[in-house]
């Protein structure tokens, strides 16, 4: 059956996420908490990273963002901090569980990147990235015209 492009990035969507969920299910995770973990670490010594850094690095809603990082700090994953320059802002910063985890999800998230790149050659991915991205911005454009009440015709 050919699908539309819309229909297969779902599917490739919902592909990835059963695979990473399966994967790091042993370690009380879901994949959505380990991509926040990863990029937490990745970045939090450099500077304070904040829930809008991770709605802005996914490209994902404020609720969205708060019911995962809530469910992060209940587990014990993350904590968040006051910064001094404005107690209002939260600076999300990795627990000691956190980082234990970090090299597991690591080679995790590896692994199923190299699942889904077998048999693709480096031209091959590069391209689908350079479409994925282009798709990303044409979605975010449209929902920015949108927004302000602006309709493309």
């Amino acid at each position: 059956m050919e699908y539309d492009c819309g229909a297969y990035i779902n599917i490739l969507s919902n592909k990835v996420k059963s695979r990473l969920d399966s994967a790091i299910s042993d370690f009380g995770i879901t994949g959505v908490q380990s991509r926040f973990i990863f990029y937490i670490l990745t970045h939090y010594k450099k500077a304070p990273v904040f829930q809008r850094d991770i709605e802005n690095a996914y490209r994902i809603g404020r609720s969205t963002a708060t019911g995962v990082l809530n469910l992060m700090e209940k587990n014990g994953l993350i904590v968040r901090q006051s910064v001094d320059t404005d107690a209002r802002l939260k600076s999300l910063i990795p627990t000691k569980k956190a980082e234990e985890l970090n090299e597991r999800v690591r080679e995790i998230l590896k692994e199923t990147d190299s699942i889904l790149t077998r048999g693709l050659s480096d031209e091959n991915i590069a391209l689908f990235k350079e479409v994925a991205k282009k798709m990303i911005l044409n979605l975010e454009e449209f929902e920015d015209s949108h927004k302000h009440g602006c309709r493309i015709e």
